[in-house]
């Protein structure tokens, strides 16, 4: 989906990876950032909180009238269809990045 919008350019693409799976670790409760996972990357958790609610913001209001064609080939079952995850509710997710 970041490939579509200009505004995640400027983001080192480290960032955006670790982003993403702290994302992905959330949204299906499968923990969250260890020191493993923040030795390999460079990131703490606090570093990636507020790309990590920008992308969640990015799933929940996604325009779906243009760039289909991302959205299409992930909503496919070779990839999980992971294009029709459904995102965590702001609150929801503001809190679990708080607590964790």
């Amino acid at each position: 989906m970041t490939l579509q919008e200009y505004d995640y350019a400027r983001e080192s693409p480290s960032k955006l990876a670790a982003s993403c799976l702290l994302l992905a670790l959330t949204m299906k409760n499968l923990g969250g950032w260890t020191p493993t996972l923040e030795y390999y990357s460079g990131y703490s958790a606090q570093d990636l909180h507020p790309l990590v609610k920008r992308l969640n913001f990015l799933l929940t209001y996604q325009p779906r009238d243009k760039l289909n064609a991302v959205r299409s080939k992930y909503s496919h079952r070779v990839f999980f269809e992971v294009a029709k995850v459904t995102p965590m509710d702001m609150l929801k997710l503001e809190k679990t990045l708080t607590t964790s």
